[in-house]
């Protein structure tokens, strides 16, 4: 007989336990797999599946004949989604080690010793370029979003890296459009660049559905100006990645994107070309002449009766392509800190004394106000006294008698001195400050034209209360002659003098001016134009065409006539209507260069402006030399040049026209 044997406690106690941990595992997969299997195929679906934004084409831009200024070229950018990186420390390392050797960059630069020095031995005050590890570390907090840690990789470099992925798991090589401009610095101060989303901006631009990460935006001109026309709409696919980020494939059909609309510009190419090369000669005939470098120069070029620009070059400029690709910190360096801010478009944002051009607002008002009329004659000797201080001609000698249309042609300071301020000694009244500012503004001056570009100035028209209101001082007769003849406080922008006199050639309607003459939807051969031209008054002038017509005459009379001031713009075939403008002025830049040194004769702005043909004005061009000296020595030839040019063009090719007398 067997002898029993007692229970074996343990031994139950540990089936015991076996049988509960087997209930809690198939009651977690229970949980895992019935109850919440919904949720969490979910995660692992949003783990393998991924909605990726696929890019706009950003619309490009054309010159009036349809002559592409910018397009979209391809760029390869190198990225590390920081999230598919191996764990292991050593992996990663050998991964931006890898890179770092291909890319000609550092893996870190961070270092206990000492700062980085300049090339004039000062330590600290270079900054270094992050590293590969910087790069990525600044971008862990979205561990699923790629960082760019090289742009613009050669062609040869990014095939090589594609070859090498499957060993650098968390690396991709990304395909990005950017600019390219084809005329660079010909056209820069209008088209402008653009830059990463500004960081002080970031919120808003993520609620217009940019992504600060990868998105560019217009930083300055028509880039700017036109972002939202630009700039298209993102289209998007769900994509389903490996375990490294790889794409394995497309889910389901992709939202394409819609290309940003092309944008078709007044701007005649040909006529830019020809204005920048006598713009530049100009500049290097009156450095010549005058012994110092003139630096910068406007020149802008105006359909009078539409408003549209046909050109506009500031000078000195810079080639935007610097941008397109990431400027170097030198170039930048090298931009911001000239003293003639190439970076602004001085046709727009140059706020300057207009001299003696601006001597057709004191005659517009002066006529209108029943002040002075086509028969009304100064005595000009050269030099008047007033309450002892004396005001001077340009001309020493003096102009003798003169009415309003002599006055003009030969610029005569001492008749608008009178018909601007008065002349107390024969009681007579003038226009005063207050009248005087009311016509300027219908001319546009002291406002935006409205042209729409970023960075445009309204220069400054002044009166009384204004004067008192910002020096607290009266305003004296002094200054009323100084403003009748463009000078003392007046400041206006290239772009309002040239608009000016195309309100005077046309006849007196103030045009708005524009540089769009089109938006296509679409590329421009296969395209709908969803906006057209149409001429945008602001205003007509408040002056008779009578009035109107003496002005015209008198500037035409400083084309043609004896003596006028602008008689280099006299062309033998067609009549030119012209003024000349010499400015004094004292700035920042002429003070630290020396021109503004006690004892010497203040340094001169040059201006002119000027219409063809004077029986129908179809081309208003107008020049600006800072610091240039004479406005009728220096600006003239510039603008004779271009008026020449184009005349010559348009004559070439009514001759080329079927059926043309040759």
């Amino acid at each position: 007989m067997t002898e029993k044997r007692p229970p074996d406690y343990r031994l139950g106690l540990f089936r015991l336990i076996v049988v509960i941990a087997f209930g809690v595992l198939a009651a977690q997969m229970l949980r895992l797999q019935v109850v919440q299997g919904a949720t969490y195929r979910k995660l692992a679906d949003e783990n393998r599946f991924r909605l990726v934004a696929i890019p706009a084409p950003r619309g490009v831009l054309y010159d009036r004949a349809g002559r592409l200024l910018v397009r979209n070229v391809p760029s390869f950018n190198v990225t590390i989604t920081p999230a598919y990186l191996p764990e292991d420390a050593p992996a990663v390392q050998a991964i931006y080690t890898r890179l770092a050797a291909q890319l000609h960059m550092p893996v870190t630069t961070a270092s206990s010793g000492p700062s980085p020095t300049n090339s004039s031995g000062l330590q600290g005050s270079v900054p270094s370029e992050p590293g590969i590890k910087e790069l990525v570390e600044a971008g862990a907090n979205a561990p699923y979003r790629p960082v760019v840690i090289k742009k613009n990789v050669d062609r040869q470099t990014a095939l090589t890296l594609q070859e090498e992925l499957a060993q650098m798991p968390g690396v991709a090589v990304e395909l990005e459009p950017v600019r390219e401009y084809l005329d660079g610095p010909l056209t820069s101060a209008l088209i402008g660049f653009m830059t990463r989303v500004p960081e002080n901006e970031v919120d808003a631009y993520i609620a217009k559905g940019y992504d600060p990460a990868t998105d560019s935006v217009g930083a300055s001109g028509l880039e700017a100006a036109l972002e939202d026309m630009l700039r298209g709409t993102k289209g998007r696919k769900y994509i389903e990645e490996d375990v490294v980020g790889r794409e394995l494939r497309t889910v389901g059909p992709p939202e394409p994107a819609i290309p940003g609309d092309s944008v078709v510009l007044t701007l005649d190419l040909d006529l830019q070309k020809i204005a920048e090369a006598a713009l530049k000669h100009g500049m290097e005939q009156a450095s010549q002449k005058l012994g110092h470098p003139v630096r910068s120069g406007v020149v802008i070029a105006l359909n009078p009766q539409t408003g549209e620009v046909l050109a506009s070059v500031s000078l000195p400029t810079y080639d935007n392509n610097l941008f397109a690709r990431g400027i170097s910190t030198a170039d930048w360096d090298a931009l911001s800190n000239d003293p003639y801010t190439p970076l602004i478009n001085h046709a727009i944002g140059g706020q300057y004394p207009p001299g003696s051009t601006f001597k057709i607002v004191t005659a517009a008002g002066a006529l209108e106000e029943g002040v002075i009329n086509q028969n009304t004659t100064i005595y000009d000797p050269g030099r008047i006294v007033v309450y002892g201080q004396p005001f001077v001609c340009w001309k020493a000698s003096g102009h003798g008698n003169q009415n309003v249309i002599e006055a003009l042609a030969h610029s005569c300071d001492v008749f608008f001195y009178e018909v601007g301020g008065g002349y107390p000694p024969n009681n007579f009244p003038g226009l005063g400050i207050d009248r005087l500012a009311r016509y300027a503004q219908a001319f546009g001056f002291g406002a935006l034209t409205g042209i729409g570009l970023p960075g445009e100035a309204a220069g400054l028209i002044p009166t009384e209360k204004w004067k008192r209101l910002t020096y607290g001082e009266l305003w004296t007769l002094g200054d009323s002659y100084n403003a009748a003849i463009g000078q003392g406080f007046v400041t206006v922008t290239p772009l309002q003098l040239a608009n000016a006199y195309a309100a005077i050639a046309n006849g007196g309607t103030l045009y708005q001016p524009q540089i769009v003459r089109e938006i296509r939807r679409g590329d421009l051969a296969n395209s709908v134009v969803v906006q057209g031209f149409a001429p945008k008054v602001i205003r007509q002038l408040p002056i008779s065409a009578s009035n109107l017509a003496l002005i015209r005459e008198g500037l035409r009379q400083a084309v043609a006539s004896t003596g006028g001031t602008a008689w280099l713009a006299n062309l033998p075939d067609v009549a030119v209507a012209a003024k000349t403008g010499t400015a004094e002025f004292c700035d920042d830049i002429a003070l630290k260069e020396g021109f503004c040194q006690n004892g010497k004769p203040l340094p001169t702005h040059a201006w002119f402006a000027a219409f063809a043909p004077y029986e129908k004005p179809e081309i208003v061009v107008l020049v600006f030399l800072y610091n240039g000296g004479q406005g009728s020595e220096s600006a003239a030839p510039i603008a004779a040049e271009i008026l020449k040019a184009y005349f010559s063009r348009q004559r070439s090719a009514d001759t080329s026209q079927p059926g043309a007398d040759h």
